[in-house]
């Protein structure tokens, strides 16, 4: 049964993938829609309100535009969270946030990773979560959205296009409508909405537990829609409030993985090359079902470690899990919100058996199965662009992508970023462990340490946000590294790959012949694919075999 709910689920994202990229792209080809005459008059008026030009820009001062605004968001939040014991709606009156944990919180909702070293319940008031985490939680998507759509235009030899004109149109023509009716079927199907402050229950044991209320279904639809992933409480999606059923759950999959399936249907439609966009689509398509494929088999014969225990130890893994899912849907909820970059758990992922764990690392690492909102099709691309010149290089012909030829300035500023994460994630790991100053959260000094370790970074620097959480990482050491890593992650590759778009987009458009290596064919999909898994074994296979392989062969 939970196998034919997972094929329901996916059957349900495969069919609504590709009208809604097909919206997408008309929302940012600025196609005429019935639609405009609800949107427009608003989308105008907060330009005009703002004051800012919604002429076309470059793409340096669309990506300088874009940090700025960034930016200034980041330390207007920031000053939330540390001023929120003195501001209202605060009923549990906790109080204002420890600096380092307040830098983290800020720039990790900023860049779309949601990475929580607090907890909901206590960590936030009301008044933060709604004013700060929520504002960051439409805005910080949007930006991903609009520098995606930025990047097609550009390599596609288009203008560039306004950031503010596609953050806008981001928020009011998709997240918000989006949010509006996903929370709506939220509430219906049993989440609490509410404003009413937290109430205190007595325990059958006599203890008094207090129990946060809130407006779950509102907050739980943008978060998942934008791959957002924090949570108003600490348990996440695990939480009945959060994720009350089967229902819920199965909606919160494909809310998670909406957008970056449906966007290269959206590149297809803006490029005119349809068939390239579903290339794009079946290949990312492909490492996911491969990926969850081999999850649910290494977890369906149990914890090997356990077998000497006998019949109470046998079967599924449940360790970790929620009885309420189950060890499948709770597999295939860890390979959605790790191949979105959404960072929501309906499980504790440090409980994951070493082959589950590997893999839901592995899809930050890759950064391209599916990928975050935007950025993440960006990073596919980024892998379509090095399999042309791969293939290029094979048949002696100077590589070409959408027509316009590769060379060596672009491949600098893809090699860079492609450089940079394996950087953030690698060196910070071998700082916390050769120093020492992140070994004290650790809660297991074995290999499956070292994994809870190189899995924070991974988190952070692909803006994912979720956790081994037996790891105790909220430090000081821990908030300030990882606030690096999130920062550094998210922009200088949207900075180098903006370039790369502004550099094709100067370029003239070389005319197909019969040398042109297609890229609209399931052959480009098969070299993708290889692309992707030999430059991702090249890059981690060593450090997964220090820690999630080396755990397997002990468990063994």
């Amino acid at each position: 049964m939970s196998m034919i709910a997972v094929v329901v689920t996916l059957l349900v994202l495969a069919i609504v993938a590709k009208p809604t990229g097909r919206y997408v792209a008309m929302v940012f080809s600025h196609e005429k829609t019935k639609l405009d005459r609800v949107f427009m008059p608003v989308e105008n008026g907060l330009l005009k309100l703002s004051g800012v030009s919604s002429e076309e820009q470059s793409w340096k001062k669309y990506a300088f535009t874009l940090l700025l605004v960034n930016v200034v968001m980041i330390a207007m939040v920031y000053v939330i969270f540390r001023l929120q014991g003195v501001l209202p709606w605060n009923p549990t009156n906790i109080a204002g946030m420890e600096p380092s944990t307040a830098f983290n919180t800020a720039i990790s909702f900023m860049t779309n990773t949601n990475l929580q070293h607090y907890s909901g319940e206590t960590g936030l008031s009301m008044f933060s979560q709604l004013t700060g985490i929520v504002f960051l939680m439409f805005t910080s998507p949007a930006t991903g959205l609009a520098v995606a759509m930025a990047f097609i235009r550009g390599i596609s030899g288009k203008p560039i296009g306004n950031y503010y004109v596609d953050m806008i149109r981001a928020m009011t023509r998709i997240y918000l409508p989006g949010a509006i009716v996903i929370g709506v079927i939220f509430i219906a199907l049993g989440m609490p909405q509410t404003l009413s402050p937290s109430i205190t229950a007595q325990t059958l044991s006599g203890v008094e537990q207090t129990i946060l209320r809130g407006p779950f279904g509102a907050f739980e639809a943008i978060k998942q829609l934008g791959n957002n992933g924090g949570g108003l409480v600490g348990m996440n999606s695990a939480h009945p409030f959060e994720n009350p059923n089967g229902m819920t759950n199965a909606l919160q999959i494909i809310c998670m993985l909406l957008l970056p399936a449906s966007l290269p249907f959206t590149y297809g439609y803006m490029t005119r090359n349809k068939k390239q966009g579903s290339v794009l689509f079946g290949a990312m398509a492909a490492m996911f079902i491969v990926f969850l494929s081999i999850s649910i088999l290494s977890a369906s014969g149990g914890n090997p470690a356990l077998e000497d225990l006998g019949p109470i130890a046998s079967g599924e893994s449940m360790e970790g899990k929620e009885t309420r899912f189950g060890v499948v849907q709770s597999l295939l909820f860890a390979i959605t919100t790790t191949a979105s970059e959404t960072g929501a758990v309906n499980a504790m992922h440090d409980s994951l058996l070493p082959i589950a764990g590997m893999l839901a690392l592995a899809n930050m690492m890759l950064n391209t199965v599916f990928g975050g909102v935007g950025v993440g099709l960006m990073n596919v691309l980024l892998y379509a662009i090095l399999a042309v010149f791969i293939a290029g290089l094979l048949v002696g012909r100077t590589p070409e992508f959408l027509g316009k030829k590769i060379e060596s300035k672009e491949m600098t500023l893809l090699a860079l970023t492609l450089l940079v994460q394996p950087l953030m994630i690698l060196g910070f790991s071998a700082l916390a462990v050769s120093t020492g100053w992140g070994t004290e959260g650790i809660s297991n000094p074995g290999f499956h340490g070292l994994t809870q370790v190189v899995y924070e970074y991974t988190s952070s620097v692909a803006n994912n946000g979720s956790g081994f959480e037996g790891l105790g990482d909220a430090t000081p050491f821990w908030n300030i590294t990882t606030g690096i890593a999130m920062f550094i992650g998210r922009y200088f590759s949207i900075v180098a790959l903006m370039a790369v778009a502004g550099s094709l987009a100067m370029k003239n458009t070389v005319p197909q012949t019969t040398g042109t290596f297609r890229t609209d064919q399931p052959l480009f999909g098969g070299i993708l694919i290889g692309t992707t898994f030999i430059v991702g074994a090249l890059t981690y296979l060593p450090i997964l075999v220090l820690g999630p392989i080396a755990e397997l062969l002990t468990l063994s």
